[in-house]
């Protein structure tokens, strides 16, 4: 235990070492980087990679059925009173005891399927099966993905968030600086400063509220990531740079459902079913064997131990079995993986309808929340203007400290539209891209 952790450690050291910092020295990681982590460290995805090991030797432990089967055997058995058997022989009546104290049989015994159809059908599901255990460990990757990527666009916004309000925290700041130099110049009332003082008060707790809710954020990740919770670091990407290229994917791409891992899992679903109608089927199909056995036989009196005199005897075989009647067990067997391939057909139809709908759903949102940032960005700057405007007729005098507010609300709220505007556009991307079960989409540059 000591030599592993000592090696995440190691690693997890390299790793950081490796990485970009900020000035401060604190590491930049990027979500392809977290991607990596979490998938290399995460319990959820071990354990789903162990299931399709688990299902291959499954699939192995069925074809050593298709091998011979060599046993060994030896018995011993001790006569406590020998079979007695009464002749008339002449006219009298004679009793013979028969057999002997000590017998001993060693010997080795093999078996062979010749004609095994359910055996071979066998064989086939556990194929299927080790699919489906593939694509339950795709799955547990892609649901894993889309967990980091929410969170690392979380962090993202939460970050956001808390420059806005510091922005905000400053510039309350520094009217209240205003105002006190107004306020000993004699051109203000002590009302006023004492309003704008309390200003800067008011914000403090949502800027600590703030930095607490970027610290949550980053602790969800790590843990997601499956690192050491004192490590810290920072996203190299800012929401507004992750803008750029935000658009390319919703336009151009396929947006096929074939690729579903519920989609995919029903239809493997549906491929064992389908073997197993067969499987119940070859139930009425004769099996054949063959059998071979050597053995070493040795009867004596006395000691056990001596006067052994082993004779070796041996024998093959062939054994046919031929089913006839059962009392409709197999019968009914078929009936029941016959209505089971129907319903995972009607599960499919239905799944598929559902999917569709989801998708069509999530693609309305997304071009909304794209039309959204185009607007929220537009909002933002003319409130960023109005501001600046007030800014400068507050500095002269022209306007007044409820009109400087009041903007100051507005260019605010903006700020925070358009970030989670495109926080909001992210999700669905990343959401859709998990519907659609695009793991390169997920996990892209």
């Amino acid at each position: 235990m000591i030599r592993k952790i000592l090696t995440a450690v190691c690693i997890l050291a390299a790793t950081v070492s490796s990485l970009p910092a900020r000035a401060d020295g604190v590491p930049l990681l990027s979500r392809q980087q977290c991607i990596a982590m979490a998938l290399d460290s995460s319990p959820t995805v071990k354990v789903a990679d162990l299931e399709v090991s688990r299902t291959e030797y499954a699939r192995k432990e069925t074809q050593g059925g298709l091998f011979p089967t060599i046993d060994f055997q030896a018995a011993y058995q001790r006569s406590i009173e020998l079979q007695t058997i009464q002749m008339d022989m002449g006219g009298q009546n004679t009793k013979l005891k028969m057999g002997s104290d000590n017998t001993w049989n060693l010997g080795f015994s093999a078996q062979l399927p010749i004609i095994a159809p359910t055996l071979w059908k066998a064989i086939s599901i556990n194929k299927s099966q080790i699919l489906a255990s593939l694509e339950s460990a795709r799955a547990s990757r892609l649901d894993l993905i889309n967990e980091i990527n929410k969170s690392y666009y979380a962090l993202l916004l939460a970050i956001a968030s808390r420059d806005v309000i510091k922005q905000n925290y400053d510039r309350a700041k520094l009217n209240a600086d205003i105002y006190e130099k107004q306020f000993l110049a004699g051109t203000a009332s002590e009302y006023d400063v004492l309003r704008s003082s309390v200003q800067v008060t008011n914000i403090e707790p949502e800027l600590l509220q703030a930095d607490i809710a970027v610290r949550q954020c980053k602790l969800g990740l790590i843990v997601l990531m499956g690192i050491d919770y004192n490590f810290d670091f920072m996203p190299d990407v800012t929401l507004e740079e992750m803008q750029q290229d935000m658009y390319a994917y919703p336009l151009g791409a396929d947006t096929d459902l074939s690729a579903n891992s519920s989609l995919r899992s029903l239809d493997i679903q549906a491929e064992i079913a389908r073997k197993n109608v067969d499987l119940k089927k070859f139930a009425w199909i004769p099996t054949l064997g063959a059998s071979y056995s050597l053995s070493w036989l040795s009867l004596s009196n006395g000691n056990a131990l001596k006067n052994m005199d082993f004779s070796p005897y041996s024998n093959v075989g062939l054994a046919l079995s031929v089913p006839i009647f059962s009392g409709g067990s197999k019968y009914y067997g078929l009936k029941q993986a016959q209505i089971q391939t129907k319903e995972i057909a009607l599960q499919r139809e239905n799944l598929l309808h559902s999917l569709a709908m989801q998708r069509d759903l999530a693609l309305d949102n997304i071009n909304r929340e794209a039309s959204q940032i185009s607007s929220s960005a537009e909002g933002m700057k003319s409130a960023k203007k109005a501001y600046d405007i007030m800014q400068k007729s507050f500095e002269i005098g022209a306007a007044s400290y409820l009109d400087l507010r009041d903007s100051e609300l507005a260019h605010t709220s903006a700020q925070l539209s358009y970030y989670q505007s495109i926080y909001n556009y992210l999700v669905s991307v990343s959401e859709l891209d998990l519907l659609l079960g695009r793991e390169e989409e997920l996990n892209r540059n």
